[in-house]
């Protein structure tokens, strides 16, 4: 039987690979996204993990999905929507009391002044300084990082556009710098007294990365965590209806709609290359399917290691593949509930505001550093960072009538244990997250239906994540923009002529945001019309 050729095969079906399909789709080419798993989606997707509820197995809110992929491909008449969470922030206290934040200035300074009456009155201040550095950064994340180890025109060109936001700051340039390069508590610190505040709002610096407040390079990934909006509004986080499935199913029915072919079940074992030039991929099963471009939405090390033979690859290149840190310590546990969970500094069983948003376990930065600590020295932490979302408070479609699905996402689970796995640590550490959670809710344990637990082991099994880390590679300055994922191939190619990378192991990173896809679909396009090619 002869095989069909393709202008492009695309490595995953995550978003970011979905994305790039539809992109090139759109300029009229043959493309073919080939799913490992029984599903679209990667990591964002929902699973009817247990009878009558919609989990959102992995990722679990949205922020940062780009607006524009959202309109291009005219997403919401696939179904997509994205539901607003307001107050988005909840952080009840051993002691009682409790904070509120979300996108109502009033209210947050209530809530606020509860603790300080001076960070309620900088707190505005303290969002205008955000919403200042999102416009000189946000800009960076669709946009093609320059070569640093061979710059060509187009790179001092690109390096021209990076640098000019900055210079338009003035003397606010080093504040932008600051929050590319200094620990998110000096920042916090500096800004705010309340260690209530200072503490809800530092969990966004160290969530999916195995670092404390105190590690520089975390201002940034606490500004990552807030670039994003919700309908029109900044740093708010919604959830989508249905499940975070919602983004990737409703991309793989605009592909459909592309004619885009979608095969899972299909895991690709091997990229040909021939030549310095890539041929196409074979399948586990031994299939053969054949196209001049390739895009893999898979790590750098899956990628370079696995799917293609190193003698393929320059060795300096392979070397500075084998540099990359995977280093994570994150785990997520899904739990169908009963009822909703009583917290003891906001008490009711019926759905109410607090139990709208995030709900921060988490009650001053020093408790993050000792959590941190015990995750330095191989131990899974003591006292846990949790944050927990209930969606179906906001989307009831989520969970059967009368019952609730919660999301707990776990700091800080090392990979690496001492003296242990994860196979034998998973349940027993999901126990004690669950028993904290149980001390400011004591109904919570005795609610609990079913759970899932999800460490760091299993991250990296079900979505082929290295390491178990959520960002395909940590999100440290030394592995961002013109360095992601090695210097001199941040433009999304690579050493074999034909081969792409279009998931988070590219620039900008991680996180949900489509970007990494959709400037991989512009470069390659770019390529083409360059080399004036006909794929096939």
């Amino acid at each position: 039987m002869k095989s069909t050729v393709y202008h492009a095969i695309i490595v995953g079906a995550g978003h970011n690979g979905l994305v790039t399909a539809c992109y090139l789709a759109r300029a009229g080419w043959k493309v073919m996204v080939l799913e490992r798993r029984y599903i679209v989606g990667g990591a964002c997707v929902t699973e009817e993990t247990f009878p009558g509820f919609k989990v959102s197995t992995a990722a679990y809110v949205n922020s940062l999905f780009r607006k524009e992929i959202v309109q291009d491909l005219r997403l919401e008449s696939y179904g997509l929507k994205i539901l607003e969470r307001n107050p988005s922030s909840f952080t009840p206290f051993p002691d009682g009391r409790h904070l509120l934040l979300g996108p109502n200035p009033a209210q947050n300074y209530q809530q606020i002044s509860k603790f300080s009456l001076r960070d309620a009155n900088m707190y505005p201040a303290y969002e205008a300084m955000l919403e200042r550095m999102a416009t000189v950064l946000e800009p960076l994340l669709t946009i093609r990082p320059p070569n640093l180890v061979a710059p060509k025109l187009r790179d001092l060109w690109a390096f021209y556009r990076a640098g000019r936001p900055f210079h338009a700051l003035g003397p606010a340039m080093s504040e932008a710098f600051e929050i590319l390069t200094a620990p998110a508590r000096q920042i916090l610190d500096r800004w705010f007294e309340s260690e209530a505040l200072k503490a809800t709002l530092a969990t966004d610096a160290v969530i999916g990365a195995m670092a404390s407040p105190s590690t520089p390079g975390t201002a940034y990934v606490l500004f990552h965590h807030v670039m994003g909006e919700t309908n029109g509004k900044r740093g708010m986080w919604g959830y989508v209806q249905g499940g975070m499935g919602g983004i990737t199913q409703s991309l793989a029915s605009a592909a459909r709609e592309l004619k885009v072919e979608i095969r899972c079940d299909a895991e690709v074992a091997r990229i040909l290359v021939r030549n310095g030039r890539v041929q196409g991929v074979v399948l586990a099963n031994g299939m053969e399917c054949y196209a001049p471009v390739i895009a893999s939405n898979a790590d750098a090390h899956v990628t370079f290691t696995r799917l293609v033979d190193s003698k393929q690859l320059p060795s300096e290149f392979v070397k500075a593949v084998n540099r990359i840190s995977y280093n994570s310590a994150s785990l997520k546990i899904n739990v169908a509930l009963s009822e909703l969970p009583n917290f003891l500094a906001c008490p009711g069983l019926e759905a109410a505001p607090h139990h709208r948003g995030t709900i921060h376990i988490s009650p001053d930065q020093d408790y993050i550093e000792r959590a941190f600590d015990d995750a330095k020295y191989g131990q899974p932490s003591q006292r846990p960072i949790l944050e927990c979302t209930i969606p179906s408070v906001v989307d009831p479609t989520v969970a059967p009538p009368g019952q609730h699905l919660m999301s707990i996402f776990v700091q800080y689970a090392p990979y690496q244990l001492r003296g242990a796995t994860w196979d034998d640590l998973g349940e027993s550490f999901a126990d004690r997250c669950c028993s904290l959670l149980n001390e400011y809710a004591p109904n919570f344990q005795r609610s609990v239906l079913a759970r899932q637990v999800l460490t760091p082991l299993d991250l990296e099994r079900t979505f082929n994540l290295t390491g178990g880390n959520i960002f395909q590679g940590a999100m440290t300055l030394n592995q961002l923009f013109a360095c992601r994922p090695v210097p001199g191939f941040a433009d999304y190619r690579t050493p074999i002529r034909g081969l792409y990378l279009c998931g988070a192991a590219a620039h900008p990173g991680g996180g949900v945001i489509g970007a990494a896809g959709s400037n991989a679909a512009r470069e390659i396009l770019r390529a083409a019309s360059f080399r004036r090619f006909s794929p096939i």
